[in-house]
């Protein structure tokens, strides 16, 4: 009889911002170094961190904050791209599109001694009103290949999150992702599935997993009304037994709204999904 093959563990994050930034942010603590020594006391793995640009860390104190803390910064995310500066991969004005080049080149020069991956959310853009979506899509790629070419040489990946057709008309799902990732043809270039978005957009949350299990490099959790896994409706006993069943052995971060305050919405994360974490259940777990 073959060994038991073991049961892959899930590293976990926890989303995190500048002191500035601003309240559209979606993350759960504001605060660099508080945050990292937050997250390390409540046993997180990581930090994720969603920034403007790259300006707003200083590298070498940040690294030293993280290994003295023991923990890794996995991702990197760019919603405020998009929702502070105003930046997405299909503007119509060439300026704009060379200008988020350059944003995210700067983002992916910090992601690479970091170890990190570097999120592409709602800053890959639209489809305008009055254009076609092969339009969009032509623009997206055209930036994204060259993202992808200029991440490549500093070994970092990309991450395509879809998002929900509320927030933005592009790439609401995985298999709409997938096929853009096709098109792509880009071997650094893979899917972020966030199954609060998938909640709303996937046939099934555990099934579009396993279908598309060969591109998931990274998972957003957070229930169905956005707080913390365990004060929604979402099934994280099928969400883990599907990840389970692909082998997936990476990062998995909590981006989720503060409430009812950030150290509680914290606390109610990772206390919920520790029994998850190493292959358990809810019902094993206790």
């Amino acid at each position: 009889m073959d060994p038991p093959k073991p049961i892959p563990a899930i590293r976990l994050a926890v989303a995190v911002a500048s002191d500035d930034a601003p309240p559209s942010a979606l993350v759960v603590w504001r605060g660099f170094q508080a945050s990292i020594e937050k997250a390390r006391r409540l046993g997180y793995d990581g930090v994720e961190l969603a920034l403007r640009e790259a300006g707003e860390v200083d590298l070498a104190p940040l690294q030293r904050q993280l290994r003295d803390n023991g923990l890794s910064c996995p991702c990197i995310s760019t919603g405020q791209v998009f929702a502070c500066l105003g930046l997405y991969f299909t503007a119509h004005d060439p300026a704009k599109r060379r200008q988020v080049v350059r944003v995210f080149q700067g983002l992916i020069d910090l992601a690479g001694p970091l170890g990190a991956m570097v999120n592409i959310g709602r800053a890959r853009g639209f489809v305008e009103p009055g254009e076609l979506p092969r339009d969009a899509r032509r623009r997206f790629l055209d930036v994204a290949g060259e993202l992808c070419e200029y991440a490549r040489a500093r070994s970092v990946r990309l991450l395509l999150e879809p998002v929900n057709r509320y927030e933005i008309n592009f790439i609401h799902s995985l298999s709409e992702a997938a096929e853009l990732l096709a098109e792509a043809g880009r071997a650094n270039l893979a899917l972020m599935p966030d199954v609060f978005h998938m909640n709303i957009e996937d046939r099934a949350i555990g099934g579009e997993l396993e279908r598309f299990a060969r591109h998931v490099a990274y998972v957003h959790l957070a229930d169905s009304n956005r707080l913390a896994p365990g004060q929604g409706h979402l099934d994280f006993d099928e969400i883990f037994s599907a990840l389970r069943r692909i082998g997936y052995n990476g990062w998995a971060s909590v981006e989720i709204l503060p409430k009812p305050d950030a150290d509680t919405a914290a606390r109610q994360a990772i206390e919920f999904l520790r029994p998850f974490l190493a292959g358990g259940n809810r019902e094993t777990a206790g």
